[in-house]
């Protein structure tokens, strides 16, 4: 019997995991790359409410509110603050912008509700409240990037389409965690846009998400995930979503931008929160999510190894297809979400995302915590 040779099953295991990365860039992640807008045969402005929840965010409604108060759209909109049990000074801050915006409509909650973990029974109380059909949804720390938000955003429903889904990004300053941040936001975009793109939507974000009242009302609200503290956004997005009612907006004047964490371990924290949900998706998103994940993380250390035990003529070719394949469909992705001046650094990023995954692995099992501010 010949000896088992290791350096060979080593490479071919590299060529099928290199297979599987680019079969995800190829058939979902280049939807993101060439997306074009369907052509409408006739434009419709539909009514607006745009539904903010605020729990002690007195600095950020008063950077930031204002920019959803100024938007330019010609038809009705409103917006909704649901002021959570603030004890800050949101109460007076609110007061004073409501005397110089009529839309602003400012709901006070006094009171926790019982068994009803995080921020939905807040929001809840927003929807129920607002006086439009179609709602759109940031949080306060979130600011449109620009006048046509509202605009750009409704125009992504047309007939039969229920969500829209948009790009909750950050805002752009100096240093390498900054980097990371807006890397894995774009990804984590590029993910859930392109699965929507090929008929698979699986999450949306609440920093900017829009769907309908009665989609709301009609599947009970959150009543299912009442006792999971986050998932306000992905799960409620992940039962409701399918192929036919959902829709995406990818234009740079639709998104909203976030000032990002400055501490490793404020934005630890905040991820390894979201990161709890994920385990309650449908079966058949945590698989082609699963396959993409573990691809990734098992594609630079494969690369070594292969190189170390086996004709580096033959892997360069193979890690060059990748690569090349990659760069190509992340430039386009990036400039598409104003998100470009990441692209010289798209292979440092990439490899990072190894040791990302190591860190936030264990927030798949982990128990959520209950407080979502």
């Amino acid at each position: 019997m010949p000896p088992i040779n290791w350096g060979e099953i080593l490479f071919y295991i590299f060529v099928a995991v290199t297979a599987v990365q680019v079969f995800f860039y190829a058939f979902f992640f280049s939807r993101v790359a060439f997306f074009r807008p369907k052509t409408k045969t006739q434009s419709q402005q539909h009514p607006v409410s745009v539904v903010i929840c605020a729990r002690d965010e007195d600095e950020n409604l008063a950077r930031n509110l204002p920019g959803v108060l100024v938007q330019q759209y010609s038809s009705s909109s409103e917006v909704v603050v649901i002021n959570d049990n603030s004890v800050d000074d949101s109460k007076y801050i609110l007061q004073e912008l409501k005397r110089t915006f009529r839309s602003l409509n400012v709901v006070e909650l006094t009171q926790e509700a019982k068994l009803i973990s995080g921020k939905k029974y807040p929001l809840s109380i927003g929807i129920r409240e607002a006086k439009h059909e179609v709602l759109l949804l940031t949080d306060a720390d979130c600011v449109p990037s620009s006048e046509h938000w509202i605009e750009k955003m409704q125009n992504g429903y047309d007939n039969g389409v229920e969500i829209v889904l948009g790009y909750g990004a950050y805002h752009k300053t100096t240093g390498i965690l900054n980097k990371l941040i807006r890397f894995e936001t774009f990804h984590t975009a590029l993910q859930y846009l392109s699965y929507a793109l090929a008929g698979m939507p699986y999450m949306g974000v609440g920093r900017n998400l829009s769907y309908k009242k009665d989609l709301f009302l009609r599947n009970k609200g959150f009543s299912s995930i009442n006792h999971i503290p986050s998932g306000d956004d992905d799960l409620f997005i992940n039962k409701v979503a399918s192929k036919s009612n959902t829709a995406v907006v990818i234009d740079p004047d639709a998104v909203t931008r976030s000032i990002p964490k400055t501490t490793w371990a404020g934005w630890l924290k905040q991820k390894a929160r979201h990161y709890t949900t994920a385990k309650f998706y449908k079966p058949r998103h945590k698989f082609f999510l699963g396959l993409y994940f573990s691809t990734q993380f098992l594609y630079y250390p494969l690369l070594a190894a292969a190189l170390l035990f086996y004709d580096w003529r033959f892997v360069l070719p193979v890690f060059g297809i990748r690569l090349l394949w990659q760069a190509f469909i992340l430039r386009k992705a990036m400039v598409k979400m104003g998100e470009k001046d990441l692209w010289p650094w798209f292979v440092f990023l990439d490899m990072w995302m190894f040791f990302y995954y190591i860190i936030f692995a264990p927030a798949l099992w982990r128990r959520p915590r209950r407080s979502w501010n």
